[in-house]
């Protein structure tokens, strides 16, 4: 979870004093993305099947993708 005092946000308002805008800096910012990126891909593939890790090891293996 993101701690707001955390993201050293400041606020634009309008005239009325009302928050229309948030600037963040740009490290910040990017981490929100990368996490937004990553939990996209979690719904996208939600309904694909799960392999084992040892499947998963055996198939790194086999791919000449791990050595122990």
């Amino acid at each position: 979870m993101v701690d707001f005092q955390s993201l050293q946000a400041k606020f634009v308002t309008d005239q009325n004093g009302r928050r229309i805008a948030v600037i963040i800096p740009v490290e910040k910012f990017e981490g929100l993305l990368e996490n937004l990126t990553d939990l996209a891909s979690i719904v996208e593939r939600r309904e694909e099947p799960t392999i084992s890790f040892e499947e998963v090891m055996e198939r790194l293996k086999r791919d000449g993708n791990f050595s122990n």
